[in-house]
């Protein structure tokens, strides 16, 4: 299909302008003098900023075009993002303010940071890293696909599409690095508010364009296509994994790099609380989402590739200028999130690799010109691996959730349990590794989601092997500030 230059245009223009505020938002020098500064904004954002940069780093290009693309081709098990995100929330209500509150007092900016204090190990820290980096390459190339993909179906025969991707993430790279976490922040307000209005103007418009309404379209869906409307009750995608996949992509959710990275810029716990609560508003834009896929199965050809059914709905739906916003609202749903991943990988590999491992005495000032510039190897290899690996992309990054949920244990358990060794956890965590990767290879999934299996090691290994360690346990200021000093909890309140 031919491209829309006014599209294409429109598009260029907003993201252009946002990569200037973006900029804008970081001139102020404050906001890369530190490690702390740059990568979670000294900690000093409010509860709407804090919604609008989570609610910016967790709903991607990605979900938008992976949703659509689940619904165009499995129907309702695309509905799995929906109580997956509500329970995350629900579990991050008791666990976001606690882990804030040790990051605040003891000056953490890593998840990774948290398991060295919490454990005192570098092992366990390293570890921690290292699945981090690995896990988030693939889902930052996949806002590179996101955006690929966006400028593919826009400026076909008008632009080089390979050429204009790595230009656009060169420049989310330097305003990145630039500007830390407050360029993303700030245009993350812009993002989010084109996000809802163009889902909700497409999912009006859209059944009216195509089938005169709602009431046509589901009726018309549930004649020609009833078993889009139901989830299978067995088979690899039956009940069982739509439930197994929602429990871990539930644990998994904030334990990725970008979403702590989000949760620590916090002000206060407070203000985590209030976003536990009002975060799952994002699910409205979720299911609209779904039902745009469901559309698209309608609509489209049979034949199309199930990728870009989002983008040719809005090709073969709207003129040039709706065109223009949607295509770039979806493009900016690739930058932002790639920006903030992009602070968390580089924030992972500099606190817990380098600093950690390579260089103990770094100075402060050395150390946030490292972190900061590892955001360009950070980008780069994004763009490597996906223009080596396209293909591979969506399934890494579903492995990388079944990876991601293993710290599960070293993080948010280790919050309630006192005595809960580092050796118990750092072997569960590697047992969770190695059967997640095998029930992967071999296939043999018995209907159940892959990271279920590795988590379900993992807690059983700390479990059974934790009392024979437990002597080994030696209080440290997190643990005692965890369980002990009442007086500091109240105080950072």
């Amino acid at each position: 299909m031919q491209g829309n230059l006014t599209a294409l245009l429109i598009t260029a223009g907003i993201i252009l302008a946002v990569v200037c505020i973006g900029f804008i938002a970081g001139s102020n020098k404050q906001s890369r003098k530190s490690v702390e500064e740059w990568s979670v904004g000294g900690r000093r954002f409010g509860g709407l900023l804090v919604w609008f940069l989570v609610g910016a780093d967790l709903y991607t290009a990605y979900t938008f075009l992976g949703l659509t693309s689940t619904a165009f081709t499995s129907g309702s098990v695309a509905f799995f993002a929906i109580p997956y995100s509500v329970l995350a929330y629900f579990i991050a209500y008791f666990f976001l303010p606690k882990i804030w509150k040790v990051a605040k007092v003891h000056q953490l900016t890593t998840l990774a940071d948290y398991a060295r204090e919490r454990f005192s190990s570098k092992l366990l820290s390293s570890l921690v890293a290292i699945v981090g980096v690995l896990m988030l390459i693939p889902y930052i190339c996949l806002q590179l696909s996101g955006i690929q993909d966006t400028l593919q179906v826009a400026g076909t025969g008008f632009i080089n599409v390979n050429a204009v991707v790595i230009i656009s993430f060169i420049l989310v790279a330097l305003y990145t690095f630039f500007s830390g976490i407050k360029g993303p922040t700030y245009t993350a307000i812009i993002k989010d508010i084109l996000v809802w209005v163009m889902m909700l103007f497409m999912v009006v418009s859209l059944p009216l364009i195509h089938f005169n309404g709602w009431t046509p379209m589901i009726d018309k869906l549930a004649n020609e296509a009833p078993h889009m409307l139901t989830i299978p009750s067995d088979g690899p995608r039956g009940i069982a994994w739509f439930i197994t996949a929602s429990i871990v992509s539930a644990f998994a959710l904030f334990m990725w790099a970008h979403a702590a990275t989000g949760v620590f810029t916090a002000n206060s716990a407070d203000a985590l609380r209030k976003n536990s609560m009002f975060l799952p508003l994002y699910n409205i834009v979720l299911i609209l989402v779904i039902f745009l896929g469901f559309i698209a199965f309608l609509v489209l050809p049979d034949d199309i590739n199930p990728r870009f059914a989002l983008l040719y709905l809005i090709q073969s739906s709207y003129g040039g200028v709706t065109q223009g916003f949607a295509y770039s609202t979806i493009a900016l749903a690739s930058l932002i999130p790639c920006s903030i991943m992009a602070i968390g990988a580089s924030n992972l590999f500099a606190n817990n690799l380098y600093r950690d491992l390579i260089n103990p005495r770094v100075s402060g000032q050395k150390l946030t010109i490292i972190t900061r510039s590892m955001v360009f190897v950070v980008i780069g290899l994004a763009l490597l691996f996906g223009m080596l690996f396209p293909a591979a992309l969506v399934t890494l990054q579903l492995l990388g959730v079944s990876g991601m949920v293993q710290i599960f244990p070293a993080i948010v358990i280790s919050l309630f349990w006192k005595n809960q060794t580092k050796e118990a956890t750092i072997i569960g965590l590697l047992i969770g590794l190695a059967v997640t990767f095998t029930v992967y290879l071999t296939g043999a999934t018995f209907g159940i989601y892959e990271g279920f299996w590795g988590l379900a090691a993992n807690l059983l290994t700390v479990v059974l092997l934790n009392p024979f360690f437990v002597k080994n346990v030696k209080h440290n200021s997190v643990i005692n500030y965890l369980f002990h000093t009442k007086k500091n909890v109240q105080k950072s309140a």
